[in-house]
């Protein structure tokens, strides 16, 4: 279609004499207008039409008034017009939700606005690429437009109540069209640039100055995206890159962890994490940060939520290698640290705790707790046997997840505390021997494979324990009636028996 008659289309004015810089402010005041859906998708395909058509030497003109704005504003209040017709309506609740009803619309014009984004892109890239244009403008013009488009994109690139699979579709295009146009190959090159040393910087200062506003204690919650479209970008930004941002992108993760909705709690401990991995120690540990971090999800460990407690617990074995010497040291074996004080207060709730899901969750951490505190266990042994031997009563069937995550911590603490094993020989023996009937009596609520593991383990634990007490457990067994165990436990105590 020529572009003369995309213009009366659009009632602009006619013929081609007026560029950009007369066009683009009055395309821009007719996006803002309150308008029908159906109209707004028309007007949207008219717009895509006309960057479609128009000459590239056109879209980068440079004639108009000299008080005009410059190209690349203009294009980027444009870009804002657009994006505005697909925004989420405001929420004005303090839960920070809305139903799913109040976005029907946002998917259908999402789409459209993507396909707009990305023609124009595509011009432009087009335009670079040729010398007879103004690469400079073109070039220009993309940097511009990086962190509107980066922040729409995120937004409806993931599968949320305002996103439609043809929105994500249209959405990653759109995204994929923004990096290749900024000469990038893949996402993360697209925010943190070329290089660490900034020869080609990226677009996340952009972005993050982008959503500096909206992540306010006062107004995070005005918007449901918000806070994924923040955590979607603070979690393809690695190291070096990260660091350089760290007082934005950690004050907004505490500010999401700090609600008392438990979904926020968890998204903002994962941005944390992500951030205490990807962050050298140093700066972490400057103006305290790291302190603070410990002390926030420290608190979060009296929540009885299992899936907080899963992402808290990870968060926090990566902190306290940040905070604390290494296991290893002669120092952290002398005395108590951090480290003690979380194994304190997780021993202490799982005592007490009922409920599988929780249960589940603290035994699969306590086995990486005994990985990484090794030898300075010992210093909770007497407590560690009673949660041991409570545990392996327990069952969870079908998976028996904490009965295996608890075989672990018993495995990794009799490695690490073996000389004093003697004084609790008996106990741990009698759990083991107990697991080991319980699963075989009750084979039909334990899966096949869960029932092998379980015995397997239980079979490694007593070979340990016996390795450690010299031999006592292979005449212990010696004493046991054949005709009172199950033929799978006959064999994994003969496996004992014959351990040499």
């Amino acid at each position: 279609m020529a572009l003369s008659s995309i213009l009366r289309d659009l009632h602009l004015a006619e013929g081609c004499d007026a560029g950009p810089r007369e066009l683009l402010p009055q395309i821009q005041n007719m996006l803002g207008e309150e308008r029908a859906s159906a109209t707004r998708i028309r007007l949207l395909r008219d717009v895509g039409m006309l960057f479609e058509s128009a000459d590239v030497g056109w879209l980068l003109s440079e004639r108009g008034a000299a008080t005009s704005p410059s190209l690349d504003e203009l294009y980027r209040g444009l870009v804002r017009a657009l994006t505005d017709l697909a925004a989420l309506p405001p929420c004005e609740t303090d839960s920070g939700d809305l139903p799913a009803s109040a976005y029907a619309r946002v998917p259908d014009v999402a789409r459209e606005v993507c396909d707009v984004l990305r023609v124009l892109l595509g011009r432009l890239a087009g335009a670079e690429a040729q010398a007879a244009s103004s690469p400079a403008s073109a070039r220009a013009v993309v940097r511009a437009l990086a962190a509107p488009l980066c922040v729409f994109a995120a937004t409806h690139v993931q599968e949320q109540p305002w996103s439609s699979p043809e929105s994500r579709s249209a959405a990653s295009q759109l995204l994929e069209a923004a990096v290749r146009a900024s000469g990038s190959v893949s996402v993360a090159e697209f925010l943190c640039g070329g290089t660490p040393s900034g020869e080609q910087p990226g677009a996340l200062s952009a972005v993050l100055r982008l959503l500096r506003p909206q992540m306010t204690k006062e107004s995070w919650k005005r918007n449901q995206a918000t806070k994924f479209v923040f955590s979607w970008i603070l979690t393809r930004v690695g190291r070096p890159w990260l660091a350089d941002h760290l007082d934005h992108v950690f004050a907004s993760s505490l500010l999401i962890s700090d609600d008392y909705r438990t979904e926020n709690k968890v998204l903002g401990v994962k941005c944390l994490q992500h951030i205490v991995v990807n962050v050298p120690a140093a700066d972490l540990r400057q103006y305290n940060r790291a302190q603070v971090l410990y002390h926030a999800l420290y608190n979060h460990l009296y929540t009885p939520e299992a899936q907080l407690v899963e992402v808290v617990l990870p968060c926090l074995l990566d902190l306290l290698s940040v905070l604390e010497k290494p296991c290893g040291s002669t120092e952290m074996t002398r005395r108590t640290n951090r480290y003690d004080q979380v194994l304190r207060l997780v021993l202490t709730h799982m005592e007490m705790e009922y409920k599988l899901a929780l249960r589940r969750v603290y035994a699969r951490n306590l086995a990486v707790f005994a990985h990484r505190m090794g030898v300075v266990m010992i210093r909770h042994l007497k407590r560690l046997e009673r949660v041991i031997v409570g545990y392996l009563e327990v069952s969870d069937s079908p998976g028996e997840q904490s009965r295996l995550s608890i075989l672990d911590v018993l495995e990794v603490v009799l490695q690490n505390t073996w000389p004093r094993v003697q004084s609790r020989l008996g106990a741990l023996v009698r759990a083991l021997l107990k697991l080991m009937c319980d699963v075989t009596a009750d084979s039909g609520l334990c899966s096949p494979v869960a029932r092998e593991e379980l015995l397997d383990k239980a079979t490694r634990c007593l070979l340990l324990l016996d390795r450690y007490s010299e031999g006592q457990i292979r005449v212990l067994l010696n004493d046991v009636d054949s005709s009172c165990a199950h033929h799978d436990v006959l064999q994994c105590l003969q496996r004992v028996r014959d351990s040499s």
